[in-house]
């Protein structure tokens, strides 16, 4: 399967190359060497023993090496109408970002940057050239590799030193061609020391063909900087989703990511968290509701590098029908990182014995002063609680609906931004009475 993109690659390297920039380009043979020794990953490697890419990559999908303006308005095709968010709004369209003139992104506090990854890396390059790659370049990971080969833009925002952004960032990846479509994008995130940050990334479709996204974020913390990151999946059953997360944070920095997915096809997030720094805080939680033929992959490593940090995972998943889960957590703590505090639970509920759930929390600790635990339990609702609420007059399909609910609610209440929070319930509700759930106003999710 990956040798008609190694040979792509050989015959249009330059062309991919003239429409980048330096700073991207210069990590991209290094890459096409790594995915040519390591080709795409398949269910025989043990980090992706639950995530079979062999139908979605037997799709001969169109590749935009040449940045082909695709004839969309994400205005006309995204309407988020969260009341209260009061949010930045960025697009990224296939691969692309897409420049816009939205009039509240002129309020951004003094120094902030955002844009186009390759616009800012033609135009201030030392900006970029201590941050690109250096967390994805570590990664020996075919897919991570694929993209560093193909990226030619993406999402860029940096944030000067103790600047605090009052509104969230959304960032809006849009999908959208008339024929089987592959996007490979790259976002750069960079809190510098004291900053503080929301990011809402929103994962939609437009058209109703098979669509390939492979996108590596990489987000760099600094000292007592604040970074929570939000992913929101409501896209089509024709979509294979493929995201890799990747954080570093320094000293005294807290970091909140919180993964939800509410309809999709075929979705693996892969996400690393390094604290590098003393007195690390970081809290990483996710939800899946799937259904119908569905597949949602989650996969995450914390690596405990420095003492006297702290860390919490929380996964929950609510299956039906024939679909699909995998959870793989990891958590390292390194030998000298005492006086370590992490704790990893995954919680699963099948609807039915046609679903699937299959989970690995893991623990490897190399130091002796620490408090560490994980669990993970697989089963179906509580039937007494149910059988409870029955007595008191409440339906069966509502009792459901209630415990389902109850189950969900802890993510959800790991949602710190208010008018999200109140819109990812209703949302959810919707998702648990077994409706799509699209936005309201939002013209894409099928």
């Amino acid at each position: 399967m990956e040798q008609q993109y190694i040979d792509l690659y050989k015959q249009f390297h330059e062309n991919i190359k003239s429409n980048s920039a330096p700073v991207i380009n210069a990590l991209r043979d290094e890459s096409f060497e790594l995915f040519e020794t390591l080709g795409f990953p398949t269910s025989d490697l043990e980090n992706y023993k639950y995530t079979d890419l062999n139908a979605s990559l037997s799709i001969d999908y169109g590749l935009n090496i040449n940045r082909i303006h695709f004839p969309v308005d994400p205005y006309q095709v995204f309407k988020c109408d969260v009341p209260g968010i009061h949010s930045f709004l960025f697009f990224v369209v296939n691969d692309a970002f897409f420049p816009v003139n939205e009039p509240r992104n002129k309020d951004l506090p003094e120094g902030v940057i955002v844009g186009s990854l390759k616009e800012i890396a033609e135009t201030q390059p030392d900006l970029l050239k201590n941050y690109y790659g250096k967390l994805s370049s570590k990664q020996r990971d075919g897919l991570v590799a694929f993209n560093g080969t193909f990226a030619q833009d993406g999402f860029f925002m940096y944030v000067p030193k103790n600047v605090v952004l009052e509104h969230p960032v959304q960032l809006v990846n849009i999908m959208r061609s008339d024929v089987d479509f592959m996007a490979n994008s790259h976002n750069l995130i960079i809190l510098d020391e004291g900053a503080k940050m929301q990011l809402l990334v929103c994962d939609h479709t437009v058209d109703n063909v098979r669509f390939f996204a492979n996108r590596v974020t990489e987000v760099f913390v600094g000292e007592n900087a604040v970074y929570e990151h939000y992913k929101l999946e409501n896209t089509h059953t024709r979509m294979t989703n493929l995201t890799t997360l990747l954080i570093q944070q320094k000293d005294s920095s807290t970091v909140l990511t919180n993964l939800i997915t509410l309809h999709n096809g075929f979705t693996r997030n892969t996400v690393e968290i390094d604290l590098d720094g003393e007195h690390c805080e970081t809290e990483l939680c996710g939800m899946v509701i799937g259904d119908k033929n569905q597949q949602v992959d989650n996969f995450t490593t914390i690596l405990h590098n420095q003492p006297n940090c702290h860390s919490s995972e929380l996964f929950k998943y609510v299956l039906d029908d024939v679909s699909k889960g995998g959870f793989t957590g990891k958590l390292r703590v390194a030998k000298d990182a005492q006086k370590t505090s992490a704790f990893q639970t995954n919680r699963n509920i099948l609807l039915n014995k046609t679903a699937k759930m299959r989970t690995r929390p893991q623990l490897e600790i190399y130091a002796d002063d620490v408090k560490c635990s994980h669990g993970a339990t697989i089963g179906q609702l509580d039937e007494s609680a149910k059988f409870y609420m029955q007595q008191r007059g409440i339906s069966e399909t509502e009792a459901r609906l209630l415990l389902m609910f109850a189950f969900t609610s802890d993510i959800i209440d790991n949602i710190r931004i208010p008018a999200l929070q109140d819109r990812i319930k209703i949302m959810v509700e919707n998702r648990l009475r077994g409706e799509i759930s699209k936005c309201e106003g939002c013209m894409i999710c099928q």
